[in-house]
Order: structure tokens, then C-alpha cells, then sequence
């Protein structure tokens, strides 16, 4: 079995690597940062019988993802984990344009092209997983001050869910889900420069519940922990103006 990580270096993306080694996957490691990749894959060899590949190369770049493709698409990738992604804070009249197009470009367009390439394959064999990363944000009706990055986390819960149903619909015995995290201890926060009130859950548990659910469940949107899986249910029902005027509230908080 072989699984395609993105956005391997850090966080979840690096827990899941681990985790997958340990069920006996050999791995290919996409991110940025080459050191940090060649020091997560030196780790994992230590441990693991496995082949490790790893690639560097920025996947806000679209021609990136499509040579990512291309590079490993007679590898018969199984799972792919679209994990790659950052979000940003700030009103949105003062936030950066370049920052905030290159995370759509990122935590959209690069999520959209390799579901749809790695996909294709996976149906024509019938068998794969996708999980996409996406956030409880997601599941919201909208995050005043993180406007770009609630958004771009709705995109990919809503295609996500869609593809879901299109290969239900057809039989596939292909997977396609989306992990809803809250709060995680990443590095999310230093980049996106905001501090949640809420206690994040580690990394490693975020990873070991969502590629549970996903290989074992089959679980279309996977949201990790009771208390956010009770604010994502409280979100469906909540009116939008009184949901935002909430999300706002806890937002302007977070700076």
C-alpha cells in the first residue's frame, strides 16, 4: 500500500505519516521544507521497514501539483492525504491580498486539482482513499476576521461531500472524506498569528481519528472530539446572523 501525504513537515500531515508507517505503508512526503522532510523520513526508516519518498515543492504553484501528479502517477498511489494548507487572521479590508490568494491557491486549487487527478485513477482500479483536510470551520455559516480561510475550509468540506455522494451513487468502492478539526496544536497559530481560547487537541490524536475513520469507517466528514461535534451540530440550527455575530465575538479574540 502506498499513501501520498501533503504538507508531511508538520502537524497532522507528519502524525499521519507515522501512523501510516506503522500500519505498513511505504509513503511519499510533499512538502516545502526539505529538511524537515528528510529528517521525518530519517525518523520513520529508523522504525519502519518502508520506502520512504520524499518531494519538495510549494503546492500553491498549480503547475506544481500537476507535475506532483505526474511524477507518481504510474505508483498506484492508495491514499492520498491533502493535508497541506494555512489560514490567516485579520480584518479583511487589512489583511494581505498576495497572502490570502496563495492560501486559496493552496487550501483550494491544490486540494481540487489532486482529488480530481488522483481520483480519476483511483476509480478506473475501484479502489482508494482520499481524505482531504479540511476544519470545523467548514461547518460554519462564515468566521468574521478569518473571512478567506473559513471560506476556503467550506470549499473543501462542500466538494468533498458532493464527491462523496457522486461515488455512493455509483457503486465506486472508492473513499473520498474530509477530517473537521477544531483547534489543533500546529503550527497553524504562529503562521496564521492568532491564539484560540480553546484547548487544541494534539496532532497525533487528530491523526489517528481521522485516518481511523476514514480507513475503517468509511466516515464522509470525520470532526474529531464531542465538543465540536456538538458546536458543528449547534452551527446547522443556529441562525446565520446570530451564529456570526457569535463567531465574531470569539474571533476578535483570538489575536
Amino acid at each position: 500500500m502506498l499513501a501520498l501525504i501533503t504538507g508531511a513537515s508538520s502537524g497532522i500531515g507528519r502524525e499521519a505519516a507515522k501512523i501510516l508507517a506503522h500500519r505498513g505503508y511505504s509513503l511519499i512526503l510533499v512538502a516545502r521544507r526539505l529538511d524537515r522532510l528528510e529528517e521525518l523520513a530519517a525518523d520513520i526508516l529508523e522504525v519502519y521497514d518502508v520506502d520512504v519518498s520524499i518531494v519538495d515543492c510549494d503546492l500553491s504553484d498549480e503547475k506544481n501539483c500537476y507535475r506532483l501528479y505526474k511524477s507518481v502517477e504510474h505508483e498506484g498511489v492508495d491514499l492520498l492525504v491533502n493535508n497541506a494548507g494555512f489560514g490567516t487572521f485579520g480584518e479583511f479590508t487589512k489583511t494581505d491580498l498576495k497572502t490570502e490568494t496563495q492560501m486559496i491557491d493552496l487550501n483550494c486549487k491544490a486540494v481540487h486539482i489532486l482529488t480530481k487527478l488522483f481520483l480519476k485513477d483511483m476509480t478506473e482500479r475501484n479502489s482508494g482513499y482520499i481524505l482531504n483536510v479540511a476544519s470545523s470551520a467548514g461547518l460554519m455559516k462564515g468566521g468574521p476576521f478569518m473571512a478567506a480561510y473559513y471560506a476556503t475550509k467550506s470549499y473543501v468540506v462542500n466538494l468533498t461531500r458532493a464527491i462523496n455522494e457522486e461515488l455512493l451513487e455509483q457503486g465506486s468502492n472508492v473513499y473520498v472524506g474530509a477530517l473537521c478539526p477544531g483547534p489543533v496544536d500546529t503550527e497553524f497559530n504562529e503562521v496564521a498569528g492568532v491564539h484560540f481560547g480553546l484547548k487544541g487537541m494534539s496532532a497525533k490524536k487528530c491523526a489517528i481519528e481521522g485516518l481511523y475513520n476514514a480507513l475503517e469507517r468509511r466516515k464522509m466528514i470525520i470532526v474529531p472530539t464531542l465538543e465540536m461535534k456538538l458546536l458543528s451540530a449547534a452551527a446547522q440550527i443556529v441562525p446565520s446572523r446570530i451564529l456570526l455575530a457569535i463567531s465574531s465575538g470569539i474571533q476578535s479574540k483570538k489575536s
